[in-house]
């Protein structure tokens, strides 16, 4: 595979030149820059995904609907990056299944997801945030596929980090019908994201570890971190706490220990984050711990949660439990939960265990 090419330009290297009628100067030729590192080195996805599926004997055909995911998202991303430039950013004057105005890339990325999955024979299904039911996919396909096609599009206008989450499951025997997808967190075969941020990255689990890979120059993505592990006590956790009137007491009392710091009951002092983009915030808590929170509140009883169950909280659950991290809804461990609806919403408490173990005895009392 060649080396990715780097450019470099100094302008002190190349004093301007006035041209008569040029107003500007002329720009000068690029030097070429050594790559940071060899690639050559480093395992790309594509090297990659055959050996890890045999050596944890799962089937090649998983490997090639991650592969579709891994393609969709990359054209995704394309569209990501151009932004304004290609004409993709404001609202698209629609509504979702879930009562939310629709942003261009929403539907644009949703078109994608389904477009290319739909033409891999291996799925036979697909739930999507953007949908109202699910989407029917290959005749005699043995996997289904669930996604969130753009987490955190209220950030894309003003450029902040946003990305794509899914989950894999097995499709059970007969019919596909909407209780295909009532599968516990558990029963996923893989799960993961790609985070359109400074790097596009790629975080994926099949249930034997966590692998973090990087697209490089020549739109591949590159393993550059195996196995990351969360640490079990932070000093960082990420709420939204402009709803804290709404909490219910036990988030109220937690939130408050952590703001009391080193001389309140914890004995430490915390840091608040907030980007309003779960794969974000997750990606966060994999390189350096922390706890992510989306309570419960008094709003609306009938809604459990603001994040859904299925295409969210359950891959990132995955995600989280193979590096070490917990993830509940303050009562059950998230991955234990049975889903009733493809929309269902859930509380979400993730990230460092001490954490959230603690959040569930305060929910207990």
């Amino acid at each position: 595979m060649p080396h990715a090419v780097f450019l470099h330009y100094n302008p002190l290297d190349y004093p301007a030149k006035r041209t008569k009628g040029i107003r500007h100067n002329n720009l000068p030729p690029f030097r070429r820059h050594k790559p940071f590192r060899n690639e050559q080195t480093m395992d790309t996805l594509t090297r990659f995904l055959p050996e890890h599926l045999q050596q944890n004997q799962l089937p090649e055909a998983l490997g090639g609907v991650l592969l579709s995911v891994v393609s969709a998202c990359t054209e995704i991303n394309a569209k990501v990056r151009l932004g304004a430039l290609a004409g993709v950013l404001g609202m698209a004057g629609t509504g979702n299944i879930q009562g939310e105005d629709q942003k261009k890339l929403d539907v644009i990325a949703n078109n994608i997801m389904i477009d290319t999955l739909k033409a891999n024979s291996a799925v036979a299904g697909l739930a999507s945030e953007e949908e109202d039911t699910f989407v029917n996919a290959g005749e005699n396909g043995r996997y289904l596929v669930l996604f969130d096609p753009l987490d955190g599009s209220s950030n894309i206008d003003v450029n902040i980090s946003v990305g794509t989450i899914f989950s894999i499951l097995e499709k059970p025997e007969g019919a596909l019908a909407t209780e295909s997808f009532l599968q516990t967190g558990r029963q996923q075969l893989a799960a993961g994201y790609v985070l359109y941020g400074p790097q596009t990255q790629l975080v994926f689990t099949f249930g034997h570890g966590v692998y973090m890979f990087t697209l490089n120059a020549e739109n591949e993505f590159v393993l550059t971190k195996e196995n990351p592990k969360v640490p079990e006590s932070t000093k960082e956790f990420a709420i939204n706490m402009s709803n804290r009137r709404h909490w219910l007491p036990p988030v109220q009392q937690y939130i408050d220990e952590l703001l009391a710091g080193e001389t309140g009951t914890r004995g430490k002092n915390y840091n608040m984050r907030w980007v309003a983009s779960m794969v974000a915030e997750i990606h966060r808590i994999l390189m350096r711990g922390g706890v992510f929170m989306y309570p419960q509140d008094k709003r609306d009883p009938a809604k459990p949660g603001k994040l859904r169950l299925m295409y969210e909280a359950n891959p990132m659950s995955l995600i989280l439990e193979q590096a070490g991290a917990s993830a509940s809804n303050a009562y059950q461990a998230m991955l234990d939960i049975q889903p009733e609806n493809l929309h269902q919403r859930v509380a979400v408490f993730m990230g460092s265990s001490e954490e959230v173990a603690y959040l569930d005895r305060l929910h207990a009392k």
